[in-house]
């Protein structure tokens, strides 16, 4: 259902489940990485307490790929790349296949933002839910106020031919009980086709 390996032109992409994900390094980064408060500013989650928590996360994220609800893959530059090699963030597609669409996730370490990687991660995932998951739209939304994201996003949106949905209130929800705001934006599979780049990433 879902490619269990990824490559762009400076990024590759693997799933992260427990036997693929070095736990204890991802335990690291999702609790004490240098600008993690910068990084869970924005996102619906906290900073991990204990290894046991990120071991959990991969379960989950492992039961939902078997499930073909969401693929979450572990984004590595490639050694060509400062920090050539180390998890960088995670990246997801929800799928809701009543609907025919998918939903676009992402969260990067801080000393990765601002390289465009963003935008290169989207377009192979829209390639990945427009042929092969044959989807009819895809969704991507951030936080209002996270300026950062709104520029990448706001990029790519721009780039594929899609649009600004609107602003959806309470349309997230905190695994600590909070609910934020959500500024979402869509592109539909004729917009992306009428405006695709051949770009140098596969599947496998």
């Amino acid at each position: 259902m879902f490619p269990t390996e990824i490559e762009t032109e400076r990024l590759r992409f693997e799933p992260a489940t427990p036997e693929q994900t070095d736990v204890h390094e991802l335990y690291q980064i999702y609790s004490s990485d240098s600008g993690i408060e910068d990084v869970t500013e924005w996102v619906a989650w906290n900073p991990h307490k204990n290894p046991g928590q990120t071991m959990d996360l991969l379960e989950e994220y492992e039961s939902k790929w078997d499930a073909h609800d969401r693929a979450t893959y572990c984004i590595y530059p490639k050694d060509s790349e400062e920090g050539g090699g180390e998890i960088a963030g995670t990246t997801n597609i929800r799928v809701n296949w009543d609907q025919r669409r998918g939903r676009l996730g992402l969260w990067l370490r801080k000393k990765y933002w601002g390289r465009g990687y963003s935008g290169e991660r989207a377009a192979v995932f829209l390639e990945l839910a427009f042929d092969l998951l044959d989807l009819d739209v895809v969704v991507v939304s951030h936080i209002p106020g996270n300026e950062k994201s709104e520029k990448a996003i706001t990029r790519y949106v721009d780039r594929f031919g899609g649009r600004q949905e609107g602003y959806i209130r309470n349309g997230l929800a905190g695994e600590s009980g909070d609910v934020y705001d959500q500024v979402q934006y869509s592109i539909t599979e004729e917009e992306w086709k009428e405006n695709r780049q051949q770009g140098g990433h596969t599947f496998s």
